[in-house]
């Protein structure tokens, strides 16, 4: 018998200082049974740091053909395409040639070693940013995640901050390569 994602609530004030963007998120996310609580939360973080009405969260895991994320334009065009990881380049390559737009969010300690190892050829895709989350403090914050929880997030400059329940916390991520 397959095991069964778990399921999260997550109810987010959101305020995103670079992009005047705020809103009041209610997400349902399905933890996949191989998913540790770090990839769940930068998908979340991902999720809120793109917020728009037509981004949806997708089977991820379990599909290899899609992302963790994307958003489509009324005609089906692929608009932007979210993977969180260390996807390896011929997924970003492909991904590049479906979607508009392409963001990969890493968040975990091997991140680092990737990015060294790929950059060079993920600088040919035009279309590709590449995030980083600063691993630790992604750690801190997914051991205080509960299936039904409220926070507040509040983006500014290169600084998430995450108000919980359980504490409060400031993360920092990183643009290692944009597009223009």
């Amino acid at each position: 018998m397959a095991l069964k994602p778990t399921i999260y609530k997550f109810r987010i004030s959101l305020s995103d200082l670079n992009t005047n963007h705020y809103d009041s998120l209610s997400l349902t996310v399905a933890q996949h049974p191989s998913e540790n609580n770090q990839r769940m939360l930068a998908r979340v973080l991902a999720y809120c740091l793109n917020s728009q009405h037509s981004l949806k969260f997708t089977k991820g895991l379990s599909t290899t053909e899609q992302p963790d994320m994307w958003s489509h334009s009324l005609d089906d065009i692929i608009l932007l395409w979210i993977d969180v990881g260390e996807p390896d380049v011929d997924r970003i390559k492909k991904a590049s040639r479906k979607a508009e737009q392409v963001k990969v969010f890493s968040f975990n300690t091997k991140s680092d070693l990737w990015w060294e190892q790929n950059q060079r050829q993920i600088a040919d895709f035009a279309n590709v940013e590449v995030h980083q989350f600063e691993p630790g403090a992604i750690e801190e914050v997914a051991q205080s995640l509960v299936r039904g929880m409220e926070m507040s997030v509040m983006i500014s400059d290169e600084s998430i901050f995450i108000d919980t329940d359980a504490g409060s916390y400031n993360l920092v991520w990183k643009k290692l390569q944009c597009y223009e």
